[in-house]
């Protein structure tokens, strides 16, 4: 199948594409493609635990021509956002085909990228719009001992409920708000918590605004414009110091243990030498960018990184990532696919889409 664009991922940054590629006067089929490997709407959100309600979740950002509205905060977020995502893909008829699990892109025929799926199907596309994020690449640090451990260990990816942990001692390890969520919430329902961080948690009580966001994203671009990989999300903003956090601090469940050393059979040494036993291993310890399907464009640069340039990807001018680096925030999602589809269509237009650049 032959397409002009090929968008891969139905997110908040691969729809953002979408809709500004269609209002840029690309038609769904020939014009642009939207792949997405989930079975339904709503992209990551869809799997995240019911617990987790829509007023408790970082903020989600409009996508652009549909407000999200004002949603019940008490709701999970999965169905607010599955909801909203579902109507925006109805209401300006993308026609996300899924699931379709990407596999590999590739060099294709005449000037085109081969983007091939699981499954065996394929499509041609004179560029390709990225936006896979990182949900299906949960990062799972080593420790000496992690092997031996008898307990459970699960990531934020697996965690469904806090009746799951009933009379048991959890330690959460990982310095972002998911970790600071899973505790704060296996607290309220009896479970004893642990906490580690490699670093001191940093919370801070600078507003979550506009400004800050900018800073932030000029602190990751720094870094993939150099073709290094891009920073944690909590150590480009730190943790907003609210009152529910602050509680927690003065409650003593958000005091870090500190480092881990090692783990035992039955629980855990930290850096400074104390041990504790401990049922289950939460690791809260964020994910990285699914970008593996990419792997025959050769794009890493020595520093371990995409060397890019706003959403261009500077060894593939023909490729478009988004939701990587700066952009892998909600708001930052949401200006990124304007970009990629902005930069799609002069691409598209110049006909320049074969040029390598190293």
């Amino acid at each position: 199948m032959e397409t002009d664009v090929l968008v891969i991922g139905a997110g908040q940054a691969g729809l953002s594409a979408a809709y500004h590629l269609r209002r840029r006067g690309l038609e769904p089929g020939t014009g642009f493609t939207v792949l997405d490997a989930n079975p339904g709407p709503g992209g990551a959100w869809r799997h995240r635990w019911d617990s987790l309600t829509f007023g408790a979740a970082h903020a989600l950002h409009d996508l652009p021509g549909m407000p999200l509205g004002s949603p019940d905060p008490a709701e999970p977020a999965s169905a607010v956002v599955t909801r909203y995502y579902g109507r925006y893909e109805r209401g300006f008829g993308l026609d996300v085909v899924r699931p379709v699990a990407v596999s590999a892109v590739a060099e294709g025929d005449g000037g085109r990228l081969a983007v091939r799926a699981a499954d065996g199907r394929g499509w041609q596309a004179r560029t390709v719009i990225n936006a896979t994020g990182t949900w299906d690449r949960p990062y799972w640090p080593y420790y000496p001992g992690r092997e031996s451990f008898r307990g459970r260990q699960l990531h934020t990816r697996d965690f469904r409920s806090v009746a799951d942990f009933a009379g048991q001692k959890v330690l959460v390890v990982g310095g972002g708000t998911s970790a600071v969520q899973f505790l704060l919430q296996l607290n309220r329902a009896g479970v004893g918590t642990l906490w580690s961080t490699r670093r001191p948690p940093e919370f801070t009580l600078r507003p979550f605004d506009t400004e800050w966001g900018r800073a932030v994203e000029a602190k990751v671009s720094a870094r993939t414009r150099a073709g290094l990989p891009p920073l944690s999300v909590v150590s480009a903003t730190g943790l907003p110091l609210t009152e529910e956090y602050r509680r927690g601090i003065e409650d003593g469940v958000l005091v870090s243990r500190g480092p881990i050393d090692h783990l035992t059979e039955a629980g855990i040494v930290f850096a400074d030498g104390s041990e504790e036993a401990v049922d289950t291993v939460l690791w809260a310890t964020g994910f990285r960018a699914a970008l593996d399907h990419l792997a025959p464009l050769h794009l890493r640069e020595p520093g371990g990184g995409i060397r890019m340039d706003g959403v261009r990807v500077v060894r593939e001018p023909r490729l478009l990532l988004v939701g990587y680096g700066e952009s892998s925030s909600t708001l930052g999602a949401t200006r990124a696919g304007r970009s990629a589809a902005l930069a799609a269509v002069q691409l598209l237009a110049t006909g320049d889409l074969r040029t390598r650049r190293q």
